[in-house]
């Protein structure tokens, strides 16, 4: 199996990304739970390529496959925007409270914990961030 989607840098493109995670799972023949925590990384991901990977330009494409690899789902998220690797974020410290905690760095630490494998590369002018969930 493998889908493709491609969406705008746009905030209501998010609303197709969540019907494309529900046929990739559908497919695929996830369960609910794994389901919800694959829409939520995907949407962390993708939403963070929206709001900072091109900002000041609207209406670039932003790509998502989906591939089912044996045991393994894997999403490739790709964009033209500028470049970023979330992979060196820092991890967020969750054993601070709330108002200790430095701002950001939440929504990576959530992707790793619920994918398996996380990759970043650069190649050509374009991110291409890998994220890889056994099943």
């Amino acid at each position: 199996m493998k889908k493709v989607l491609v969406i705008k840098n746009e905030v209501a493109e998010l609303e197709r990304l969540a019907i494309f995670i529900e046929q990739v799972a559908e497919e695929s023949n996830l369960d609910p739970e794994t389901t919800m925590n694959l829409n939520l990384a995907l949407e962390e991901v993708v939403s963070n390529v929206i709001l900072y990977a091109y900002p000041q330009k609207m209406g670039e494409d932003i790509t998502i496959t989906a591939q089912l690899d044996g045991g393994t789902l894997v999403f490739t998220i790709t964009d033209k925007g500028e470049e970023f690797d979330p992979t060196k974020v820092e991890e967020a410290d969750v054993t601070l409270d709330a108002e200790d905690r430095q701002i950001g760095g939440l929504g990576i630490f959530i992707v790793r914990n619920i994918m398996n494998e996380v990759t970043y590369q650069r190649l050509d002018g374009k991110n291409i961030l890998t994220l890889k969930k056994n099943i």
